[in-house]
């Protein structure tokens, strides 16, 4: 097997940095061996700070690539690439064309203004706060409020598929099942969220178990890693899905990425049946 090819990898912003970041990550996870070592430049608003970043790439030549909205800025980026001979990748250009071809918009070239604390950013902190509010069952007297609740047996993924949605900007609670308890009464009364299964399959959830119980120096076997026990439990929380006409989804081989992307899916058709 042949080792990784390393390259440097110059990300450079005149926000946060986030977008070009994961832009990055989602592109070169696309190019088998390579290991990337990223160079993060955020707030880049300064002819000065591009010359010390030119410094850099001249040291680990790689390739650029940047999300920079003033012309003067980014013009220098480009000159000085041009010079090093390294790629100058600009992420967002084709994007912003096409939108604005559409629109019939000129771009107004703001740096950093999908940051902004508009209503949409604190939207998305009063979702973050319900659903730490709610997590695992706690809060259940307001659970109306939400907008999509979760259920599933211990780690399937309940918590952080949440706390990603809020992210999002959804109100999101999960209520844990558990075997022997009853599922609390106020889960049957719900008119307004979208309630939704999470389930894995139950080898895997057993070896998430054990490393859960590992990580906390637990090491004696009990119900909650017999595999027989995790069948019978899965069993449960697919038998009570289907009782109250609950999508289920199997989180066994998707990210949490993929998980929220597939429940935001079904919200958006749960919204449009109830419209």
């Amino acid at each position: 097997m042949t080792e990784p090819r390393l390259i440097h990898l110059h990300l450079v912003s005149d926000s946060t940095g986030e977008t070009v970041d994961r832009v990055a990550d989602a592109c070169i996870v696309q190019f088998a061996n390579v290991t990337p070592k990223k160079h993060l430049y955020p707030l880049v608003r300064t002819q000065r700070h591009i010359e010390r970043i030119l410094g850099t790439i001249e040291r680990d030549p790689g390739p650029v690539v940047f999300t920079l909205v003033d012309a003067v800025i980014r013009g220098a980026l480009q000159e000085g690439c041009r010079r090093l001979q390294v790629p100058a990748i600009p992420v967002l250009d084709p994007v912003i064309g096409a939108l604005g071809s559409f629109l019939g918009q000129t771009a107004g070239g703001i740096a950093g203004k999908q940051h902004e604390m508009d209503a949409e950013y604190f939207r998305r902190i009063d979702a973050m706060t319900y659903a730490l509010a709610h997590d695992d069952g706690q809060g259940t007297w307001n659970l109306d409020q939400a907008d999509i609740v979760l259920v599933g047996v211990s780690r399937t993924s309940k918590t952080p598929t949440c706390l990603y949605l809020a992210n999002k900007g959804f109100k999101a609670a999960n209520v844990p099942l558990v075997a022997g308890v009853p599922a609390p009464e106020e889960l049957f009364r719900l008119t307004r969220p979208l309630v939704i299964g999470l389930t894995n399959d139950p080898n895997r959830l057993v070896q998430i178990r054990r490393n859960r119980l590992d990580s906390l120096a637990q090491t004696e076997e009990t119900d909650y890693t017999d595999v027989e026990q995790v069948r019978q439990e899965v069993t449960m929380a697919r038998r009570l899905c289907a009782e109250n006409n609950w999508p289920m989804l199997d989180v066994s081989r998707r990210s949490i990425e993929e998980t929220a992307a597939a429940i935001i899916a079904l919200y958006s058709q749960h919204r449009g049946a109830n419209a």
